[in-house]
């Protein structure tokens, strides 16, 4: 017999171990919601206990809730998830994708086609961009919120700057889960019903609202990383490709020093060539286990049980 909301959440915790955090975190933040909803809108007069019974009674056991949820996300892993290749057989539930047994070649070659590592990449690009807002808007969020409070202005100011913290966090996490692959929380946490002092002191306590504000600060620094040395490194690695043969087709001289001018060969076409797709080539595995860092990152400052 479950007497309390708290008591239901607790089991149903039990019953997810073993799932993404996200996953569990989700699924804690909807039944409290539907429960919580369900008791304060029960019949005037209604004991909490009998309300919370009904409820159980419509939403699921723990046990029940818990299975569905597993099912659930067996159907919608997130879009650029860890796959196996087509001629791997895995199990539809399975956490994570079967071990490789391709050879190394077509591996080490085959990230090209890739989704994700296309999408680690686009979002290590983007990281800067992301990383100069967040950071950006935490700063002035302190800098305005820290000053004002000593007025009358101040703690509503401070309440909206902390609500839009947790607001970036869910939309970063979004961002992360398209991108990286790596499962977040698709839905904000439930936060109830409460006074206006009590909703200000659940924000300035709650350690998810800080850690969200701690990743948006390293964002910048961690983006602007992440740009300078992957544009270097296609950079690098384009040039390899294209200046030989244009070096050759215009007669330019290949690379020149204080002392000399020299000239590209026949041969330095396709050494070139070669060099700058391993080269590609590598960026492209490192872009690929950078992003898979950035969301281990991520899913361990974004999602708080």
């Amino acid at each position: 017999m479950i007497n309390s909301v708290e008591e239901y959440l607790a089991e149903l915790k039990r019953e997810l171990t073993g799932s993404d955090r996200a996953t569990i975190q989700d699924a804690l933040s909807d039944a409290e919601e539907y429960l919580r909803t369900a008791i304060s809108n029960a019949p005037s007069g209604t004991n909490p206990a009998e309300a919370l019974t009904v409820a159980i009674g419509k939403y699921g056991t723990p046990s029940e809730v818990a299975a569905a949820y597993r099912q659930i996300e067996s159907h919608t892993p997130p879009a650029l998830g860890p796959r196996a290749p087509a001629e791997i057989p895995t199990h539809p539930t399975a956490p994570t994708a079967a071990k490789d047994t391709r050879p190394w070649l077509l591996r080490f070659f085959g990230v090209f086609a890739e989704p994700r590592a296309w999408g680690s990449f686009l979002y290590l690009l983007l990281a800067m961009i992301t990383g100069i807002i967040y950071f950006t808007w935490v700063v002035t969020g302190i800098s305005v919120s820290g000053g004002l409070l000593i007025l009358i202005v101040g703690l509503p100011i401070a309440a909206l700057f902390l609500l839009s913290v947790k607001g970036i966090a869910l939309a970063e996490g979004r961002l992360v889960e398209a991108l990286l692959g790596v499962r977040m929380p698709r839905r904000p946490r439930f936060s109830g019903k409460t006074g206006v002092w009590q909703g200000f002191k659940n924000l300035v306590t709650d350690r998810h609202t800080w850690f969200s504000m701690v990743y948006m600060l390293l964002q910048m620094p961690l983006g602007v990383a992440y740009f300078s040395v992957f544009v270097t490194l296609v950079s690098v690695a384009l040039g390899l490709i294209v200046w030989p043969i244009v070096a050759i087709a215009t007669g330019l001289p290949f690379f020149v020093t204080t002392a000399h001018e020299y000239y590209a060969t026949g041969l330095l076409i396709p050494v070139g060539i070669i060099a700058g797709g391993l080269l590609l080539t590598v960026t492209m595995h490192l872009a690929k286990l950078a992003g898979r860092g950035h969301g281990a990152l991520a899913k361990a400052m974004l999602v708080r049980l």
